[in-house]
């Protein structure tokens, strides 16, 4: 088993950005997932706490989730 600490590294704005506009597809939509990808919910806003973090937000009353799994 590896050792890599990549999962809870995290990326920087600019890591992000840079990977994201290396998609063809400029209009897709995005979304998150917090369990590896089994399901997912929409980006509602891009914010910031404490001027330490971004944060990706989904601020649905009741969030939309697409289930990724077969």
């Amino acid at each position: 088993m590896s050792n890599a600490d990549w999962p809870s590294r995290g990326k920087s704005v600019s890591q992000l950005i840079k990977e994201l506009q290396s998609f063809e597809n400029q209009d897709m939509e995005a979304r998150i997932s917090i369990d590896g990808g089994a399901s997912s919910v929409p980006i509602s806003l891009v914010g910031k706490f404490n001027n330490r973090f971004a944060l990706l937000l989904n601020c649905e009353d009741t969030p939309s989730v697409i289930s990724h799994e077969n």
